[in-house]
């Protein structure tokens, strides 16, 4: 931990909430920003390895998803004093797992809806709600969300997705901060070509 913030892995106890190394989160208490995530739903938030996650981000799980297809959408099964069972999953408007790639910043306030997949090193501006699937290398903000552009040239993102930083050992990765912190992109560009040739 440092500057008071730790890394979130370490602080989940939810086995349906997977975490990548190095991630943070800039609030408390992160498993209270995951909502609606049900047990007998199990979908999973799985989150990639240094990502940046600003305070407030709350990710809506599955679970508040209501039957559409019945004469009432209040969640009867769910509610305390009812006993009515689940709806057949065939019933509900399950999206499926939300996944987060490596290396995606949230700014504050985001919302990101059941089963969205957000590609490596997106950035997702702050009070966006998150309602479609985000391209990798790709800015996005507002409501609904809306591209901004891509942070690189097709070439330069196809070889940050080669080059999977992210996944290398801790040594590597702390070589590689100072091509990771360059603005001189072209020159970016042809390290990752130099590296991917050894």
């Amino acid at each position: 931990m440092k500057n008071g913030i730790p890394y979130l892995k370490s602080t989940i106890k939810n086995p349906n909430i997977i975490v990548g190394d190095f991630t943070y989160f800039s609030g408390t208490d992160f498993e209270k920003h995951v909502t609606h995530h049900y047990d007998f739903i199990g979908d999973k938030l799985i989150i990639g390895k240094f990502c940046q996650i600003g305070a407030g981000v709350e990710f809506i799980m599955n679970g508040a998803n209501h039957q559409m297809n019945s004469a009432s959408t209040y969640p009867f099964y769910v509610m305390e004093g009812w006993s009515e069972n689940p709806p057949k999953f065939e019933d509900l408007s399950l999206k499926g797992d939300t996944v987060v790639g490596n290396d995606v910043w949230f700014g504050q306030n985001v919302t990101v809806l059941p089963g969205i997949h957000i590609g490596d090193g997106a950035i997702i501006g702050c009070n966006s709600v998150v309602s479609r699937d985000v391209p990798a290398y790709t800015i996005v903000a507002g409501n609904p969300i809306r591209e901004i552009r891509k942070r690189f040239d097709d070439e330069l993102i196809q070889l940050m997705e080669e080059l999977k930083w992210w996944d290398k050992p801790a040594a590597e990765i702390e070589q590689l901060i100072p091509l990771l912190g360059n603005s001189n992109l072209q020159k970016v560009k042809q390290d990752i070509k130099d590296i991917l040739k050894k």
